[in-house]
């Protein structure tokens, strides 16, 4: 099979989408994107602290702040 890459320049003035089309267009692309709820991730990470110094399980946790902050999930 043959493949052929094509570029191209498209003039795209991003002010015509607002922050949740951007947002759901990289996270479509499988694309890092910013923690949306900074106040949720603090609250994950330190639910995963407390949880990893009393030796209890924080699997879950982490799990939803790698979804969280990166837009992957385990």
């Amino acid at each position: 099979m043959v493949y052929k890459t094509i570029t191209t320049e498209v003039d795209v003035d991003l002010d015509d989408f607002d922050d949740d089309e951007l947002l759901d267009e990289i996270e479509r692309r499988n694309l890092s994107v910013t923690c949306r709820d900074p106040n949720e991730a603090i609250r994950l990470l330190e639910d995963i602290y407390y949880k990893r110094i009393m030796n209890k399980d924080f699997g879950a946790e982490l799990d939803r702040y790698f979804y969280l902050t990166l837009g992957r999930s385990v």
